[in-house]
């Protein structure tokens, strides 16, 4: 197997919900909708509307706001990327994979300024190979085809293998074995008792680089292994 490893984004190289969170209370306290406000918009976005068109049509729709929804979508995308941030051991763990020869992608499903200001203001820009965005390529994970552009753009194919690391289990798990990589899900604790066909399952994504960094010493058939199917989940968001 090539080395060849490919990062999700939110959720996973980047703490997502830790950044809604602050904008959320941002967001009510510019609009003085109430503290109750900031946990309805919470539940919201955990709720299934991870699309943020249909997010910010409700939100309009609760709170009676003047603002449209697409100015609503435009002003969080224009600040998500300033309230994200990505640690420091996972910015090292990424530099060393590549150090030990890996050759290291990240692809997400978001619109495109959104997700590129996430990559570029975390660093994440210098410490990958390549990325690819669904905004720009205009297809989502689970397709393949975004994975073949990912892999293609870190200088690898999909033919040759590798590894996809993620926390959804239809986008990235799904996906990356429909492309034939093997598997690593990062469990945040969000889908309790699901039945899972990850190869493995880790808490952390600084975990999972350390998997794959052992993958060179034990070998492919012990490394990635099949485990089951993947039931049907709501689709994942930005």
């Amino acid at each position: 197997m090539q080395q060849l490893a490919l990062f999700d984004l939110d959720n996973t190289l980047i703490d997502l919900d830790g950044a809604f969170q602050i904008w959320a209370q941002e967001f009510v306290e510019k609009r003085d909708l109430g503290r109750e406000a900031v946990d309805w918009l919470i539940a919201l976005d955990h709720d299934g509307f991870p699309h943020r068109e249909v997010f910010f049509t409700k939100v309009r729709e609760r709170f009676t706001l003047p603002d449209s929804v697409e100015e609503l979508w435009s002003g969080y995308r224009s600040r998500m990327p300033y309230l994200v941030s990505c640690r420091p051991e996972v910015l090292d763990g990424l530099t060393e994979l590549r150090a030990s020869g890996w050759l290291v992608g990240i692809i997400t499903n978001g619109t495109a300024d959104n997700q590129l200001g996430k990559i570029q203001r975390t660093g994440l820009a210098e410490a990958v190979d390549a990325y690819a965005l669904s905004g720009v390529e205009g297809i989502r994970k689970p397709e393949i085809g975004l994975f073949e552009i990912a892999a293609r753009r870190c200088g690898a194919s999909l033919t040759g293998g590798g590894w996809m690391v993620g926390d959804h289990l239809v986008a990235d798990i799904g996906g990356g074995q429909a492309a034939g990589l093997c598997t690593i899900w990062v469990d945040r604790g969000t889908w309790p008792d699901h039945e899972h066909s990850a190869d493995h399952v880790v808490t952390d994504v600084i975990h999972a680089m350390d998997l794959i960094r052992m993958t060179s010493l034990v070998g492919n058939d012990r490394a990635c292994r099949q485990t089951g199917t993947v039931p049907h989940l709501r689709p994942e968001g930005s």
